[in-house]
């Protein structure tokens, strides 16, 4: 596919950096040239230095060729100023825009066709936003993604000393639970994917991804990992657009306070937040300012700011303080992968939470939706069923007839949608059926396209 992204920020690099690991053919616009050579030097791609809302810069870039123009630049004007070009002029078939502004919703009227011509939007401020909401919902899971608008969720969770999984095998595991819809899918030990089948141990640390029927997501968390108190105490280190969103969505939920270094955004801050809420002026990396506010009876500690270095300092240091789960948010890939399995229980960035957006629009075949997992290592994708038997890999089929490509493996189907929806397990017999929405645990991205293969329907001759 070909894609032109026009922005090399952070956004805009993590995207490419994703995209052109799949063999597609990128092309970045920033109007920084250094920035650009670094890329290019990094990936295989082309950067075009520029101004991305200038048709002539846009032609440069082949935007003529595309299949589907990204606008991830710093301001939104950019974003949607280039999207309306891209649609009016170039008449590029998918266009989507970042967006900070919660004024502009994907399908309004203003971002449509006689808009700005913007087909998706997405935002990484919001994505990070649902994300922590998730975490502090179910506090014992390290990851938590939405299946078939809600029906079905995979789950990452680290198997701890006095839950029932530890020190048991999958199998046994399994028979202690027989009614529950689940299925684990991934066990990952020190980083490295562990063979699975019913005989797989689990021991004291393993990551452990399992898929589940929402109705029976808390019994999983519980019985893998012991501690499900819930989250009552906040504290937000940074009070950018990211913090403040946030703050502003736990109030009446949760016992906010919120750390910002500088003392006229505090001020700005406190105007924007009831005055429950407290706001401090000060460095989240002073163990003193951290030990005064009593940051050892936080129940979640969240580094939000701008500087990954000072996230990662902050976070180790309030839970070396004795906060109970600390969250950090840490933009450059080599960071996050050395805090794996570290001191911080999470590590995410704004970048990652929107990738799987993304990838819906890559992905050939009837594919609803995919979720990005082990920072871009893995993915799960959920596809639709499409056709009959004779057109359809999947349809009319039992689950033991469908050739996955080898280490892929099936995580459970969701049968019809709303109130009417069915988690089904994919037991070896069951039939796959037209408009079957089946989840799969893709555990290496190059077996992404065989996947993609199922859910594309056959040439059929009559």
């Amino acid at each position: 596919m070909r894609i032109l992204i026009l922005g090399a920020g952070r956004v805009g690099e993590s995207v490419a950096e994703s995209l052109v690991s799949e063999q597609n053919d990128i092309t970045v616009i920033d109007p920084d040239p250094e920035r650009l050579r670094s890329l290019e030097e990094r990936l295989d791609l082309r950067g075009v230095p520029g101004n991305g809302i200038q048709p002539s810069v846009l032609q440069s870039a082949g935007i003529q060729d595309a299949d589907l123009f990204i606008a991830c630049a710093s301001l939104d004007e950019t974003n949607l100023a280039a999207c309306k070009v891209a649609k009016s002029q170039f008449g590029v078939q998918t266009t989507i825009a970042r967006l900070r502004s919660e004024e502009f919703e994907e399908g309004s009227a203003l971002l449509g066709a006689d808009g700005f011509g913007v087909d998706h939007v997405i935002c990484p401020e919001e994505s990070v936003m649902q994300t922590v909401h998730q975490l502090i919902e179910y506090p014992e899971a390290l990851q938590i993604l939405k299946f078939s608008q809600g029906l079905a969720y995979l789950i990452a969770v680290r198997a701890e000393y006095g839950g029932l999984l530890v020190n048991h095998t999958i199998g046994e595991f399994k028979a202690l639970f027989p009614n529950l819809q689940m299925r684990v899918v991934a066990v990952y030990r020190q980083d490295t994917e562990v063979e699975l089948n019913p005989q797989t141990q689990v021991l004291h640390g393993d990551e452990v991804f399992v898929l589940a029927a929402k109705s029976t997501i808390r019994h999983v968390l519980r019985a893998i990992h012991k501690d499900d108190r819930q989250v009552r105490r906040v504290m937000i280190a940074g009070g950018g657009k990211v913090g403040l969103r946030l703050a502003r969505s736990l109030v009446g939920k949760c016992e906010v306070k919120i750390i910002e270094r500088d003392r006229k955004r505090c001020s700005y801050i406190a105007g924007e937040l009831p005055s429950s809420t407290l706001v401090l002026a000060g460095d989240a990396t002073d163990e003193d300012l951290l030990t005064d506010e009593n940051v050892k009876e936080m129940d979640l500690f969240i580094a939000l700011s701008n500087d990954d270095e000072d996230n990662i300092l902050a976070s180790m240091l309030a839970k070396r303080l004795g906060a109970r789960r600390v969250i950090a948010l840490i933009n450059r890939r080599i960071y996050a992968e050395m805090m794996q399995g570290g001191a911080i229980d999470i590590t995410f960035s704004p970048a990652q939470t929107v990738i799987g957006e993304l990838l819906v629009h890559v992905r050939r075949g009837s594919v609803a939706a995919v979720h990005s997992l082990r920072r871009g290592a893995a993915e799960a994708i959920e596809g639709v069923a499409r056709g009959d038997a004779r057109s359809s890999r999947l349809v009319g089929k039992r689950v033991e007839q469908i050739e996955l490509p080898e280490g892929a493996r099936f995580g459970v189907v969701v049968r019809g949608q709303g109130d009417e929806g069915q988690v089904l397990m994919p037991h070896h017999d069951l039939l796959i059926e037209p408009e079957d929405h089946v989840i799969i645990f893709v555990p290496n991205k190059r077996l992404v396209r065989a996947v993609e293969r199922l859910f594309e329907l056959k040439a059929t001759f009559f």
